[in-house]
């Protein structure tokens, strides 16, 4: 391990007694429970998989004692359980909690079908062709009136929510500064290799951190965390390629998961509290961790990020890849984001649960549904094939991921706009997006419809006219 641990001479001698006589339990040279198949790496560490099918890192536990705010990296034979080991530690005075290093995913995905990327530019204003998501609802919404504008069933009204900041003399969310915690951004030039997405403005950025790599250039290597920061904050009304909701926020990169998507509960709680230290006003994590699991250092950390007045935004997971809504997304802090669809229904991946607390577009199919829909991803430009140096319109991704990089937009147009006066705490945000959401009216009467509050309606949320309690 390259990790070091640092803890008092009594305590320290607790753990080691903890670990060995965890050790002696398992045969020498062999595995405490041998898999069929050995599970992928996380930042280049080996992993296990734990009992109920969760990952975490190989090789240490993570134990929080009394007198420190961040848990510590404790070291532990690489064939020993880490379950066993955290449930012998915590038992020692002194000791808050002790886990397993889990393994959190980015959730969202790309599936196999290459999709396709225009080899040109479109007409002037051919953007809402594509970006479906931005529309507002209007007479599909309201039977009885007529428009002649483009419009979508699944959209959350950018629109009008553009019109709404520009009164405000805040265009584009301005100065609104919005951490995002994934797979890096492409955000600036390095090398041959590294471009950045052409559609994301330099002066868009502030500093940020790679916690998988401990370096201060949190690059994607992935794509995942590209697309979620161009959802939020591509370039708009510059004639080139896509918009961004917020597109003119100040997005500050936090690399916490690899090049796979994955990221170990060490960095993310390190993300959280290095966002909050840099003054971060909105958090957006579309990650996730195993169903049920308690992850107690990703749990403080938000609760210091929420005292300290920032908007916490998080995915509630895609079924397939978790089995429920989960951390981060679940903590009482965070937004729990589900994903809807084009038709404006809950997607097949976005769980039908209490859990989530409003919904967004984040594409793909719907689940039963009472109108027709053409399915369509959230398209913005990015990452073509994982690789660093090569951008499109990309077709493919769809997940709740995409829907709470919609939301963390959201919240940044709600605090440019003024409505909640100069600095609105983070549960008037979280209010004013669910007092104003849009929910369809055959799912009202089911609090698990996976719609929560209803779907985000950014136009009704940014306008001073619209009173809520």
């Amino acid at each position: 391990m390259t990790r070091a641990t640092h803890l008092s001479l009594a305590l320290f001698g607790a753990l080691l007694a903890a670990v060995a006589a965890v050790a002696l339990l398992l045969p020498a040279g062999a595995p405490a429970e041998p898999a069929e198949a050995t599970p992928p790496p996380v930042n280049g560490q080996p992993t296990t998989v734990l009992d109920d099918g969760s990952r975490a890192v190989a090789g240490e536990v993570l134990v929080g004692y009394a007198d420190a705010e961040a848990p510590q990296t404790v070291a532990i034979p690489d064939q020993a359980d880490p379950e066993s080991v955290a449930e012998k530690i915590e038992d020692h005075p002194g000791v808050r909690y002790a886990i397993p290093n889990y393994v959190a995913r980015a959730s969202g995905w790309l599936p196999d079908d290459p999709g396709l990327t225009p080899g040109r530019q479109g007409r002037k204003g051919g953007w809402t062709a594509r970006q479906w998501n931005f529309l507002p609802c209007l007479s599909l919404c309201h039977p009885g009136t007529t428009s002649s504008a483009r419009q979508s069933r699944g959209g959350m009204n950018v629109i009008r929510a553009w019109h709404n900041l520009r009164r405000a003399g805040r265009p584009g969310a301005a100065g609104v500064r919005i951490a995002v915690l994934d797979t890096g951004i492409a955000y600036r030039n390095l090398g041959r290799r590294f471009k950045r997405s052409p559609d994301l403005s330099a002066n868009r950025f502030l500093p940020g951190y790679d916690f998988v790599q401990r370096d201060r250039l949190p690059l994607d290597l992935n794509g995942h965390g590209t697309h979620v920061a161009s959802t939020i904050g591509e370039q708009t009304d510059n004639r080139r390629g896509l918009t961004g909701i917020a597109y003119r926020s100040k997005l500050i990169p936090v690399r916490v998961m690899d090049s796979n998507g994955d990221g170990d509960t060490a960095d993310i709680a390190a993300g959280i509290r290095w966002a909050t230290r840099h003054e971060a006003r909105i958090i957006t994590m579309s990650l996730n961790f195993g169903c049920g699991v308690s992850v107690p250092p990703v749990e403080e950390a938000l609760r210091e990020a929420w005292r300290k007045g920032i908007v916490l935004v998080g995915s509630s997971g895609n079924k397939g890849s978790e089995t429920c809504p989960s951390l981060p997304a679940t903590a009482p802090e965070v937004i729990s984001v589900g994903g809807t669809t084009e038709s404006g229904c809950v997607a097949t991946y976005s769980f039908p649960s209490a859990a989530i607390d409003i919904a967004a577009p984040g594409g793909g199919r719907d689940r039963p549904c009472p109108y027709g829909s053409r399915n369509r991803p959230i398209m913005q430009v990015g990452m073509v094939a994982r690789d660093p140096s090569w951008f499109g319109i990309e077709t493919g991704w769809v997940g709740t991921s995409m829907a709470a990089a919609h939301v963390a937009g959201a919240a940044a147009a709600v605090i440019a706009s003024g409505v909640l006066g100069h600095a609105p705490g983070p549960g008037k945000v979280t209010r004013r997006l669910t007092d104003t959401a849009r929910l369809p009216s055959y799912a009202k009467d089911d609090p698990a419809s996976g719609f929560g509050a209803g779907i985000v309606n950014l136009g009704r949320a940014t306008n001073p006219a619209v009173k809520t309690g």
